[in-house]
């Protein structure tokens, strides 16, 4: 993994391809990754991990179910936002570049997820930024 700086509006101009996250750097066992996103996701959860968002560019929305209940959670440029261990959740938006925190491994479509993949989501546990 790199030792040096990473210029995260630099890498981010560096790919175009949506929901498909890009490994900057490392801490401890998590991985810091960058996306861009466009459109939907798909409804999944993640047992075991919490996940952070922060959105760095563009608009940013995630519906949650909690209690039979959906929400959705509105965030723009410079919002973060931690969807807890055992969370439905189901990420959108009309274009953003957000950044996500979460332990080395952990799937983009969680350990399971509804339906079928949407044709520009990928099931991924990151792509190191090359």
């Amino acid at each position: 993994m790199r030792q040096e700086p990473v210029n995260l509006k630099k890498a981010l101009a560096s790919f175009t391809d949506t929901w498909s996250p890009k490994i900057v750097a490392k801490v401890n066992n998590y991985d810091v990754r960058i996306a861009h996103v466009q459109g939907e996701h798909v409804w999944h959860v993640h047992e075991e991990t919490d996940e952070f968002f922060l959105v760095l560019k563009g608009h940013f929305d995630i519906a949650i179910r909690e209690e039979g209940e959906e929400k959705v959670v509105n965030m723009i440029e410079g919002d973060t936002y931690v969807v807890p261990k055992g969370t439905f959740h189901k990420p959108s938006s009309d274009g953003a570049s957000i950044l996500m925190f979460e332990p080395t491994g952990t799937n983009s479509t969680g350990d399971s997820y509804e339906g079928s993949l949407p044709q520009n989501v990928e099931s991924t546990a990151g792509h190191i930024l090359s």
